[in-house]
Formats: C-alpha cells, structure tokens, sequence
C-alpha cells in the first residue's frame, strides 16, 4: 500500500489540505462538520485511511480538536516546526494556503524517512500543559502590572491612590486564580501513580521545585518523550554544539537560540537556586570561574547536569542522593 501524503495548513476557522501524489487540495471547516467532509474526500480520491500521513506545522490551539479527530480515525499525522518548513523551502516565490499546503505535503515526502509519527498525549498530561500555559500567561500579565505599580511609585503616586488601588485588586485576584490553577495541577499529578512518583522524584534534586518539575512532566511527556538527556538538553537550548570547518573556520562552542525558551528560563532559574543549596554545584561554580572560565558557560554546565540527573533518577526511579563531601 503506498503512503498517501497529505499536506496541511492550518487557521482558526479553516484547514486546507492537498494530497502530494495526486496533486488534490480540498479546504475544509476547522470543526466537527468539516473533519467529517475530510473523509469524504478521501473516498473521492479512493484513499486508504491506514495509508495517510498528514503532515502539519506546529499550530498550538489550532491543531487541538484536528488532532483528536485524526486520533479517533487511527490516521497517522506529523507535526513540524514552521521554521524547519520555512527552511526547507529555499528560494519561492508567492504565498496562499492551498500552496502553503502542497509545499508541506512535498516537504513530508521529501523528508519521509526522518519523520515520526506524533502519539496521543494522555488525557491528563494535555490538561496539565493547558494549566500549566494558563498559569504562565497569567504570571507574564502580574509581572507587567507590578512593573507598572512600581513606575507610578517611582513619580510619587501611593498606594492609597485609585490608580494603583485598581492594578493592586487585579493581583490580588489573579495571585487567587493561581493558586487554584496550581491546587488543580497538584490533584491531577496526586491522582496519577506514575505522574505523581515521577513529580516525587524530580523534586529530590536540589534546584527543582514544583514549577520545573510539572514543566518537565509536561514536555517529556513523563519521560516518553525524549530517549536520553542530550536530547532533552537540545529542546531546552541548554546542549552544546561546535562550529567549525577545516581549518579557517573554528569558533567557541555555544548552544543553540533554536529552542524552548520556557524551558531554559525554568533551567536557569534551577541552576542559580542549585547553585546557592548544592555543596557540590557551589564547589563547582566557584572552582571554574576562579580559574577563569565564563560564568554564563559555567551556569549552563550546571542547567546540563540538573538534566542529567532528572533523567538518571527517573531511570534508576530512586531520589537523587547527594554523596559530596566538603574539603576542609
């Protein structure tokens, strides 16, 4: 049975989707009414569910429903980074959806033997990473308030004020909504055995707290996700990689702008916490900057071995165990 290769591009309101063999395109409805007109011309073409691969671009929301509906029907899709599509495409000219759907069905039989099919996310991971995203976007707009209560302070408003009184009442209230956005998080972990071992275990490793530990279950998808650490390392910008070519070319090594910036921000934080807590990490900085190493390069050394071991206690599934001894 040949590989159908369907390419599409996803909006808010619409998919269109175009067929790499045969050179179809079809736009459907980004709803259940649509998704069943799908179908439908799959049967126009005599396409073979099981054969289909649909290729999509990262889309977030967009994708959701889609997803789940390609899930029911057991047909195997794949998601890619925009910037890997936009990438592979060189030099072109023009732009629509129903092209933007035929160069990413191209794209996926052009790169088929590097593609891996997504699995279903389990139920409670997705509705983890959707209060997890809400917390964090409420988070971004407390700090942009403080920002701003801390700016007319600075010009002599006081508190007392109807300026700040507003901005002060909205803290108060979202600080309540995290709190129950954070108590939900908690008794979907609590419920789960190997979630909740899991969220024990990282958090046996001095620098992890609750927030990385809950972001990580998330976007290792309980350690299904990513086979080794460097992988890991190299989704949440933290991996080194080297640049160089003969002998002209040869610059420092230095990890990559390309990744999760979420989750080096949660790493860092972890690092310098590490730092602060850990004899062992504490030797280490002061070890390597005293001899004239880069603080930053140090600081992402110790964001690497915070990976390393989340990984290993999950393998071992026994809390991480600090050995170091302090020289006196």
């Amino acid at each position: 049975m040949e590989q159908q290769y369907i390419g599409a591009d996803l909006s808010k309101k619409s998919i269109d989707l175009a067929s790499y063999l045969s050179r179809d395109h079809v736009r459907i409805e980004n709803s259940a009414s649509g998704f069943r007109s799908l179908l439908q011309w799959f049967g126009q073409l005599h396409i073979d569910c099981k054969s289909v691969i649909v290729v999509m671009e990262h889309t977030g929301l967009y994708s959701h429903q889609f997803e789940a509906f390609l899930h029911q029907h057991e047909i195997t899709y794949v998601k890619v980074p925009g910037l890997a599509l936009k990438r592979s495409l060189g030099l072109i000219r023009g732009k629509n959806d129903a092209l933007d759907a035929a160069r990413i069905a191209s794209y996926g039989y052009e790169k088929r033997d590097q593609l891996k099919a997504e699995r279903r996310v389990a139920g409670n991971i997705e509705r983890l990473q959707l209060l997890q995203s809400t917390r964090e976007r409420i988070v971004r707009s407390m700090a942009g308030l403080k920002c701003a209560i801390k700016e007319y302070e600075n010009i002599g408003i006081k508190r007392t004020d109807s300026l700040l009184k507003t901005q002060l009442g909205i803290i108060a209230t979202a600080e309540k909504q995290i709190e129950k956005l954070e108590a939900e998080i908690e008794q979907i972990i609590s419920a789960d055995e190997a979630l909740h071992t899991t969220f024990l275990l990282l958090q046996s490793i001095k620098g992890v707290g609750k927030v990385l530990a809950t972001a990580t279950l998330i976007k290792t998808r309980n350690f299904t996700r990513f086979s080794t650490a460097r992988k890991f390392a190299c989704f949440c910008g933290t991996a080194p990689f080297e640049y160089e070519s003969g002998t002209s070319i040869k610059r420092r090594t230095r990890v990559s702008h390309l990744a999760d910036k979420k989750m080096k921000s949660l790493l860092d934080l972890s690092a310098k916490c590490a730092m602060r807590y850990d004899p062992e990490l504490k030797a280490y900085y002061q070890r390597r900057t005293e001899a004239g190493k880069p603080k930053m390069s140090t600081i992402n050394i110790i964001r690497n071995k915070i990976i390393y071991r989340m990984f290993a206690v999950i393998k071992r599934q026994s809390p991480f165990v600090q050995d170091y001894q302090c020289q006196f």
